[in-house]
């Protein structure tokens, strides 16, 4: 699975969205996740969807403000990130992984995009 993400610049406060189009292989049995990486800081969850869709999970610092969906039929997963902080300005990286349900976990991914910054200026 090949991953490729974009991302961007946005004021605090405001909104973005994040998307991810995968390609190489059937994308609707395929766990995706969002995680990204601050500058000295190691890689964190910020958010995961089931193959379906069904079922989505979120790291606290983010929920109730980002929100992760997909298009099976397009093989693009999306992160809605609203309210943004400045603490929110990362690197975001996709991931992938073969599977039925949600993860949290860098290690259990197998496929990673190339990672897309996002700034939040104030």
């Amino acid at each position: 699975v090949q991953l490729q993400a974009w991302g961007g610049l946005v004021q605090a406060g405001g909104s973005l969205r994040l998307s991810c189009a995968a390609s190489g292989r059937t994308f609707s049995n395929v766990g995706m996740g969002w995680f990204r990486q601050a500058p000295g800081k190691e890689r964190e969850f910020v958010a995961a969807i089931s193959w379906s869709g069904d079922n989505t999970y979120y790291a606290a610092s983010v929920k109730g403000r980002f929100s992760i969906s997909r298009d099976n039929a397009k093989n693009t997963v999306y992160l809605q990130m609203n309210t943004l902080k400045i603490s929110d300005a990362a690197v975001y990286y996709c991931a992938a992984r073969r599977g039925y349900s949600t993860y949290v976990a860098v290690y259990d991914y197998e496929y990673w995009g190339q990672g897309t910054q996002v700034t939040v200026s104030s």
